[in-house]
């Protein structure tokens, strides 16, 4: 497992150096660090760890490479006007400007492909969905975060949906309307978000709210949904057969992916938890340190330039450890080994996530949200309610249309009291501090965190391989 680690760890440093050491995309790198590898697992010493790591970096360095190769090709049309084919592979968002926000993958250029992925804007073409194959045509310019290049007030001049196409987002929608039908108002896009994790219907002043109370992450496909499903699915059938409390939390886990989208921010979610699951199946359990390098490094090794600039991907990691690695140090701590209250591990969870995310917000938004731990205490907990609700809603409106209003009438009231709590938090005086943080105070932040997670470790001695989730 260690050996595993310290690879993934390796893998993660090499694709961040990449960026600046990208001279390494020969074959012969690859092969180099295979063979660090596979004599590091022969010897099988404790020492040989270092070499993993080595053979990790150099696998990154690689992969990292070959990835900032591609994104080189866009370099030299930089300023010109293009016509690109591309994937949208998200779904299409609105910006303040009234404009449709597009992230496009596979991209060609006359039939030859480049690597990387698109940024766009364009105004003359609303009725985008994710899948769908389009034809831009714009002005090339600098990306930025994880995209390679990025086009603003481009023109579609086709747009290609296959038959049947992508059928679970037909499945996603038609829900989504079903469930419209039953509850009315900025409750049935809040509801949406929980069961569907589609923020896009939400009102603007609703997603402004939930960023100042620190909840934009419930309404996120992530982890927390993923947990709600696993953990349902295992207590109705675990008792009837272990295999059938994994399959059919798997199949939840696929279908959820396949409904919500492969954000990064879903992609690390569905890995970490399909891991975990594996894990659990076998009588075993990951150790967390373990499991955030080995989802890390897949991601990277598919997509390095999540590592290199996609806050969805760094704050869904960092969420990650600040719940499975800092949280149960701080409750062991603290608290030893009684089992914690419901409300005190709540509150524990959020600060965590919040302290392990925080240099991150601070160093790209500048916003610090000083009401995130209570406005999560008071709407975390009836989330899985309204997930249920909701779903119940949906349903309602299939079987008995004519009765949808009343069967999602407990759904309506529920998200209704959500939302004046979320406003309420929201309005206030103290809800929200601004404080900009520069990259040198993120190392610093991270620095003492690890600092103070290795002191609690040493005191408690407290044994990761209870932490698990999916119990």
């Amino acid at each position: 497992m260690w050996q595993v680690t310290a690879a993934c760890l390796g893998v993660l440093v090499g694709v961040g150096c990449a960026q600046w050491a990208n001279r390494f995309d020969a074959a012969w790198w690859l092969v180099l660090a295979m063979g660090i590898a596979v004599a590091c697992i022969v010897v099988g010493q404790r020492w040989m760890l270092v070499g993993m790591v080595i053979a990790g970096g150099l696998l990154g360095l690689w992969r990292g490479s070959v990835a900032q190769h591609d994104i080189t090709m866009y370099s030299n049309q930089f300023g010109q006007h293009v016509r690109l084919t591309g994937k949208v592979t998200e779904d299409p968002e609105t910006n303040k400007r009234g404009e449709l926000v597009l992230r496009l993958g596979a991209i060609s250029d006359h039939g030859r492909s480049l690597g990387g992925e698109l940024w766009v804007t364009t105004s003359n073409h609303p009725g985008l969905q994710r899948s769908d194959r389009v034809v831009i045509d714009g002005k090339l310019t600098e990306g930025f975060g994880s995209f390679a290049a990025s086009i603003k007030k481009a023109t579609i001049i086709s747009v290609q949906r296959e038959q049947p196409g992508d059928i679970a987002l037909v499945i996603r929608n038609d829900f989504s309307a079903h469930v419209e039908q039953a509850v009315h108002g900025a409750a049935a896009s809040l509801g949406i978000g929980y069961l569907l994790g589609e923020k896009q219907g939400l009102p603007e002043e609703l997603v402004t709210a939930l960023k100042v109370a620190g909840l934009t992450h419930i309404v996120v496909a992530s982890g927390y949904n993923l947990t709600v499903l696993v953990r349902l699915a295992r207590r109705l059938f675990e008792k009837v057969s272990k295999f059938l409390s994994m399959f059919t939390s798997a199949l939840l886990i696929g279908g959820f992916m396949a409904v919500t989208g492969l954000s990064p921010s879903m992609t690390r979610a569905g890995l970490v938890s399909l891991l975990a699951l594996w894990a659990w199946y076998y009588g075993r359990r990951f150790h967390p340190v373990c499991l955030l390098g080995l989802a890390g490094a897949i991601t990277v090794l598919v997509n390095p330039s999540y590592e290199w600039g996609n806050l969805g991907w760094q704050l869904s990691f960092a969420a990650f450890a600040g719940v499975m690695i800092v949280a149960p140090l701080v409750h062991a701590y603290f608290f030893g080994e009684d089992k914690p209250h419901f409300v005190a591990q709540i509150l524990i969870e959020t600060i965590a996530a919040q302290i392990a995310t925080l240099p991150i917000i601070l160093f790209a938004f500048g916003q610090l949200s000083n009401v995130a731990p209570l406005a999560n205490l008071l709407i975390v907990p009836a989330v899985p309610y309204a997930m249920l609700l909701v779903f119940v809603a949906g349903l309602g409106a299939y079987v008995l249309p004519q009765f949808a209003t009343i069967i999602a009438w407990p759904a309506q009231i529920v998200l209704d009291a959500m939302i004046a709590i979320v406003n309420w938090c929201a309005n206030l005086s103290w809800a929200q501090s601004t404080l900009q943080l520069q990259w040198w105070g993120v190392l610093l932040w991270y620095a003492t965190l690890m600092g103070l997670c290795w002191y609690m470790w040493r005191v408690t001695k407290y044994r990761f391989h209870n932490s698990s989730i999916v119990e």
